[in-house]
């Protein structure tokens, strides 16, 4: 039996009162604690000053709705470009929705002002209870739908009071996540008031239903970023990838190797690693947050290797093949990666879990990573089975792999083929997903 969704709150009562009370007191102790730092850094750092104000909803309300709305929330990038292959289904099947989307993080927005270009943009508040009610009075949706998983009690707890159904789509859940929310389980942030989860694969539906998820609220519906990697070609796409081709003077007969998404200290490594194994290769560096470029930059210095920075570039600097590139901008990988012949994936080298490796992949690229992929286990786990890519242990792996693959152009093009097609398996969540938000949260 497909259950209703979840329009009242499923648990009233003055104990629960007092815990959200609680709560909203330790949000409040933080903020006073914090004012000083807050408003000193404001004053001096417009940029801070305005997502503070975002953030604690200080700010005009959207236009009055007036057609069914759907706010949808992904945390940062991965999240926000996670939700496209949804919000574009929406949009071709249910024109007459408006959808509404929101970030957290500043890199999240920016790439969702990309992404999404047509679409109201919001910044989702603290969880503090004034500014979620000020947050939902002005979205005013009828569905909430969060990508991957971000949850809050004093919003779960307000959409039930205000008969928003509240899904998680593209769910997914580590085993350090469920080790800490599985603490607390019984007091916040209450899984039991989200009405549908929409996840990955069977193992986080189990730890979904562990923590509070009713079995029949629970459905596996497969990745949904596999639907947004393969598109036909924009022209606005095809002019950045040759627009990108030029800046770095790609060109063929030189290797050009990028690293993606990378973590400190990886920057260094990956570029010592290259110059001693592949010393002709165009090396490129993407951070996975673009504010720590000039950090990247001092780092390499110090290892007296001076790179180049892609705004440079885009300002007039000549671009010498020599040095290795540094992208300080948001909103370049995915070209990038048309671009390259060989992919490392950054945050793997170091314990922080990974990051997402089918987007190397579905561009036909063959794709390395090191020992740390816990948070993408299940994307590794594919791409390793179709013979795709190389899992290394550490820097010195590195360096050797990028070695071998860089002299065999053969190995390269089995493994492109083979990621292209391990990707293409995985498409179709998005259809799966938008069947179950349409049959269990209307």
């Amino acid at each position: 039996m497909v259950p209703p969704p979840i329009t009242r709150d499923p648990s009233p009562g003055v104990l629960r009162g007092l815990l959200h009370g609680a709560y909203d007191l330790l949000w409040l102790a933080a903020l006073a604690a914090g004012a000083p730092y807050f408003v000193l850094r404001g004053v001096f750092d417009r940029s801070f000053a305005r997502m503070a104000a975002q953030r604690l909803v200080i700010d005009a309300p959207l236009p009055r709705r007036t057609r069914r709305r759907i706010l949808i929330h992904g945390v940062s990038v991965g999240e926000v470009k996670g939700s496209a292959p949804l919000v574009r289904l929406l949009a071709e099947q249910e024109p007459d929705t408006e959808i509404v989307i929101s970030a957290t993080t500043e890199t999240g927005l920016e790439v969702a002002r990309q992404v999404f270009p047509t679409r109201p943009i919001l910044r989702f508040p603290i969880d503090l209870s004034w500014c979620v009610e000020r947050f939902l009075a002005r979205v005013q949706p009828d569905l909430v739908v969060l990508v991957e998983l971000e949850i809050w009690p004093n919003f779960l707890r307000l959409c039930n009071r205000r008969s928003v159904p509240v899904a998680v789509v593209n769910g997914r859940i580590t085993e350090r996540s469920f080790r800490r929310y599985h603490r607390f389980r019984s007091t916040l942030p209450q899984f039991t008031r989200i009405s549908l989860f929409c996840v990955q694969l069977e193992e986080y539906a189990q730890r979904f239903r562990d923590l509070g998820g009713a079995r029949e609220r629970v459905v596996v519906t497969g990745n949904m970023k596999a639907d947004g990697l393969f598109r036909e070609p924009t022209p606005e796409r095809t002019r950045k990838v040759e627009e990108l081709r030029g800046l770095l003077g790609v060109r063929s007969g030189r290797l050009t190797i990028v690293a993606g998404s990378t973590h400190a200290p990886e920057e260094g490594w990956f570029v010592e690693a290259c110059l001693s194994a592949v010393p002709g290769a165009r090396l490129v560096v993407v951070p996975r947050h673009p504010p720590r470029a000039p950090e990247v930059r001092r780092e390499l210095a110090a290892l007296g290797i001076e790179p180049q920075m892609l705004t440079e570039l885009r300002r007039g600097e000549s671009v010498d093949l020599e040095r290795p590139l540094v992208v300080d901008t948001i909103g370049e990988l995915e070209a990038l990666y048309a671009l390259a012949d060989i992919v490392f994936v950054g945050g793997s080298l170091i314990a922080h879990g990974g990051q997402n490796m089918l987007e190397p992949a579905a561009q036909g690229c063959a794709v390395v990573w090191g020992p740390h992929v816990h948070n993408f286990r299940q994307e590794a786990a594919l791409l390793e089975s179709a013979g795709a890519c190389r899992r290394v242990a550490d820097r010195a792996e590195l360096a050797r792999v990028l070695r071998e693959l860089a002299a065999d152009a053969g190995e390269r093009r089995r493994m492109a083929v083979a990621a292209r097609e391990a990707v293409a398996l995985q498409k179709g969540a998005t259809k799966l997903t938008l069947e179950a938000l349409r049959g269990r949260c209307r």
